[in-house]
């Protein structure tokens, strides 16, 4: 066999090759120093955001003493699934300005929901993403238990 043919077939099989185990949007991911993403994810969603609306609440639970009132705020982001076997449908980001810690990132297979907590510091930051570039959104899961979810831009030009 040639080395032209010999070449040719060796650049099919690659091609024809599963992808590695790097998510899709992997460059988006912060440097490993801990190893936790050492391994394939078990699960990827990743979502282009085309819709995006804003919901200030106000509740107020009367059968408690003092009656506390909330006023949670959320941003509920619609889009297309980008990966293989993604059933993402929607996201909601929930912005808090109280606790000390945030919750994690949670999907729920059944409602196809990925829901996020971010502290209310970061609203601005993520109302001026949606108004002035493509977001998306990836979830990762791990067999170790580690979770990663993020909201990004693609990657652009400086000005």
């Amino acid at each position: 066999m040639s080395l032209l043919i010999r070449s040719f077939v060796a650049l099919a099989l690659t091609v024809s090759l599963p992808l590695a185990a790097a998510p899709m949007h992997s460059q988006f991911l912060p440097p490993d120093d801990l190893t936790l993403r050492d391994a394939e994810p078990e699960q990827q969603q990743l979502l282009q955001v085309t819709d995006y609306s804003v919901v200030v609440g106000a509740q107020r639970q009367s059968n408690q003493q003092p009656i506390p009132v909330t006023s949670p705020l959320m941003i509920r982001l619609k889009g297309k699934s980008l990966n293989k076997g993604a059933t993402i449908s929607q996201v909601l980001v929930n912005f808090d300005g109280e606790s000390k810690s945030l919750k994690k990132p949670v999907y729920d297979d059944k409602s196809k929901t990925l829901t996020l907590f971010y502290p209310l510091a970061q609203y601005r930051v993520v109302i001026d993403l949606l108004r002035n570039d493509t977001v998306y959104v990836q979830f990762l899961s791990y067999a170790n238990g580690h979770i990663w979810a993020d909201l990004h831009t693609g990657s652009t030009r400086s000005r």
